[in-house]
């Protein structure tokens, strides 16, 4: 595995590390064994060597002056950013010290994990980490902050993470995008949707709170107040049927619960729907007409609206829309939200839940990460350990997650990167490589490619990877297992070992040593995994669950008076906090605004380009105002998480509710209530 290393010049394959459903081949310039040039592949046969700013601009990235570049301790205050150089071994036998001195006193659910996706590799973000707390004892996380309401919602009408292959709705007639800025968040998405406007004349539309980047290259911008989505929904169900655009024979054949809806939603009448939307009743019955006269049909099903209180409602809804239409039979319809289903890998053999001895461990949800830390539960968070994730600025309620870092009674150690808002907290920091530096898969959850990383570059100066630092974390708590011993290719070889995956019979840890990257051999599913095998309109498990069988519009929970419903949606150019403390990725995104309608400025006498306070009952931020017809009345768009790096001010989250969605335990990111006014 380490050919690339040994090569100090060449063009070496790679795979884009990012939280991105896209995950483009790259491939990596290298002189002097030093990257100097990141470029798409223009073999890949998705990604195609398009690639993102982000991406394109990742050498700065990996050689920024900030990086860090070896383990440090704390010296001045708990956020106050000073630190003094250690070694390896000091960090390893402080960290170990202290939780066995934890075990006894408070016991290791006193120890609490915090990670996420930062860098995508399987086995950075869910491998040796998982066994050593496993092993360990510690609380387990509940990693939910992303997409997890969605997927519930999802899984309750079609089984589980089941689209179709992206690769073609080049044949697509009519694209919706829905709650998803694609341009900067699915990019190839939004390629293919342009493709086949230019080949066969396909129309985009976009369904969105925003006229962002993607809803100003379509056909036409549907405006939508937030939360309202699955009314909306319900509302096309309504024409469909009441018009006879519905499909029969593939409603017969393939679902369950067809008649029961379509006495459902006759309470979702055009008017009473554009009523709860905002959007008007023509243009809820032509978009109706539409989607039930043009075949292919395709939905991509967004991030947006899930982060809402009712947002696994939401996609369970969306997502009954190609049967009623039988899109799911024709080539290049249906929809998207997700494809991780026919990417899985065996999770048990990478993460060994067996060393978890106590199976009543307690489990923390990472949206309620502020509560955990200033609560008083039994026994309280006593150590955080972070990595791959910045919960100071991504989490929600950030002030309380804030409070929580500044206890002195709390331990933490940030592996990472940089120094985030987070690692300023810590009491040791230790450097973490990059993607570049290390041995890994990557598994799309919306293309069908696999691919191996191996590593291209030497860790930079005495940087370790999440492996190699909880090898040595169980090494100093004494753990003995075998688990702990096995290397990087043998966890790789060990995950693709799944013949409960049909999907992936042909792919193995070698196969990919040779390709690089390979296709699932995708087909969609003859049998859906729900009870029924079908497509369920009508869902038993949901009413078992506590849920509405049938789609229902359930409104957000009114939390406060505030007259503006807050979105804090991710921009361009950063990737949650990623690129945040990048100087040109700031430059190309210029500065932090809040997105207005014309209207409501003009009531509060806020001009555009005028400094603004966002204000709740939580925090404040100070951001520009931008004025216009971008959004409806009522509603205000952030875009970006804005790094609390030099200033708080522009830190969002400091307002988004830390309460729980409706299934799922996803995250109410876009459920929150805000005032304005000028400074």
């Amino acid at each position: 595995m380490s050919s690339f290393i040994d090569s100090p010049n060449g063009i070496f394959p790679s795979v884009c590390s990012l939280d991105c459903p896209d995950q483009c081949g790259l491939l990596l310039h290298k002189k002097d064994g030093r990257i100097t040039k990141v470029e798409g592949d223009p073999d890949h046969p998705v990604t195609k060597g398009f690639i993102c700013n982000k991406v394109r601009n990742m050498t700065e990235r990996i050689y920024d002056e900030k990086r860090l570049k070896y383990p440090m301790k704390r010296i001045g205050s708990k956020g106050e950013g000073k630190f003094v150089r250690i070694s390896w071994e000091e960090a390893i036998d402080t960290i170990t010290t202290h939780w066995k001195e934890l075990l006894k006193s408070d016991g290791p659910e006193s120890i609490l994990p915090y990670s996420f996706y930062g860098n995508m590799g399987k086995l950075v973000a869910e491998s040796m980490d998982r066994r050593f707390f496993h092993r360990l004892g510690a609380s387990q996380l509940d990693r939910s902050i992303c997409n997890s309401a969605g997927s519930e919602g999802y899984k309750y009408t079609m089984g589980g993470s089941y689209g179709i292959d992206p690769e073609e709705t080049i044949h697509t007639k009519l694209f919706i995008f829905w709650g998803v800025n694609a341009v900067s968040t699915n990019m190839h998405q939004a390629t293919l949707a342009q493709q086949a406007r230019k080949q066969h004349d396909a129309k985009i539309v976009v369904i969105d709170v925003h006229k962002n980047k993607t809803a100003r290259l379509a056909d036409w911008f549907i405006p939508i107040l937030p939360g309202t989505d699955t009314a909306l929904a319900l509302g096309l169900m309504h024409v469909l049927f009441a018009e006879g655009m519905v499909d029969a024979s593939f409603l017969e054949q393939f679902t369950v619960g067809h008649e029961e809806l379509r006495e459902h939603v006759l309470q979702y009448d055009p008017v009473t729907v554009s009523n709860l939307t905002g959007v008007p009743v023509e243009d809820i019955i032509k978009l109706a007409r539409m989607y039930g006269k043009t075949s292919p049909a395709f939905i991509r099903i967004g991030n947006g609206p899930q982060h809402h209180d009712n947002g696994g409602m939401f996609v369970r809804t969306v997502a009954c829309l190609p049967a009623l239409t039988g899109q799911w039979l024709v080539k290049g319809g249906g929809a998207i939200k997700g494809n991780s289903a026919y990417l899985s890998y065996d999770t048990n053999k990478l993460q060994r839940p067996d060393l978890l001895k106590n199976k009543k461990t307690r489990v923390v949800n990472m949206n309620l990460l502020g509560e955990a830390l200033v609560s008083l539960d039994d026994p309280p968070v006593k150590s955080l350990y972070v990595y791959g994730s910045n919960p100071a600025v991504v989490a929600p309620a950030a002030n309380k997650v804030q409070r929580g870092l500044e206890r002195d009674d709390l331990f933490t150690v940030v592996h990472d990167l940089f120094l985030t808002e987070t690692a300023k907290y810590a009491d040791l920091v230790l450097p973490a490589t990059s993607s570049f530096e290390n041995t890994d898969f990557y598994t799309s959850y919306w293309h069908h490619y696999i691919h191996l990383q191996q590593p291209v570059i030497e860790p930079f100066e005495e940087s370790k990877s999440n492996m190699e630092v909880f090898r040595l974390l169980a090494k100093g708590m004494g753990f003995s297992e075998e688990a702990f011993d096995e290397r990087d290719e043998e966890l790789i070889a060990q995950s693709l070992e799944k013949p409960m995956n049909p999907y992936m019979k042909k792919i193995n840890y070698v196969a990919l040593t040779k390709h690089q990257y390979l296709k699932a051999d995708v087909k969609f599913p003859e049998r859906l995994p729900t009870p029924s095998g079908k497509i369920e309109l009508y869902s038993e498990k949901m009413k078992q669950d506590g849920y509405p069988p049938l789609p229902t519009y359930v409104p957000l929970i009114k939390d406060s008076d505030h007259p503006f419903q807050f979105i804090a949606a991710p921009n361009h150019n950063f990737l949650n906090s990623t690129f945040a403390n990048q100087k040109k990725h700031v430059k190309l995104e210029k500065e932090p605004v809040v997105v207005m309608n014309g209207k409501d400025a003009e009531k509060l006498n806020v001009v555009d380009g005028e400094q603004v306070r966002v204000w709740n009952e939580q925090g404040e931020c100070v951001l520009k105002a931008s004025v216009g017809d971008t959004v409806l009345p009522g509603v205000a768009v952030t875009q970006g998480l804005w790094g609390a790096e030099d200033d708080t001010k522009h830190l969002v989250n400091k307002l988004t509710p830390d309460r729980i969605s409706d299934m799922g335990g996803g995250a109410t990111f876009f459920s929150g209530r805000v005032s304005i006014e000028r400074l």
